[in-house]
């Protein structure tokens, strides 16, 4: 438990010194504000889509192999359910491609 500690005070402290660097003043920038807003809004969508279906894959997964190993023979409704959730991703993907297009 000590050594955890240790490890992430170190971590801490490592990290804190990216803080302190020096600041200097922006220079003018020519990209256009709207075109910043959507590799952010592309980056949003797809993130959010795919931590989602990460969540859910987990849920169902957990489930999906108590059900196999209770009765394999529902291993194909299983499979299904699974790509159903990895599905949530794809969306992301394309709302993402989507953003970036327009």
């Amino acid at each position: 438990m000590k050594t955890i500690v240790l490890l992430l005070l170190a971590a801490i402290a490592i990290s804190a010194t990216g803080f302190s660097g020096l600041a200097y003043a922006q220079e003018e920038s020519t990209a256009n504000s709207a075109d910043s807003m959507k590799l952010l809004g592309a980056g949003l969508a797809f993130g959010l889509a795919a931590a989602g279906a990460g969540i859910g894959l987990g849920q169902v997964g957990a489930a999906g192999l108590a059900v196999i190993s209770e009765n394999p023979a529902l291993q194909s409704k299983v499979f299904i359910f699974v790509g159903m959730v990895e599905s949530i991703a794809i969306y992301g993907i394309v709302m993402m491609f989507i953003i970036l297009g327009q």
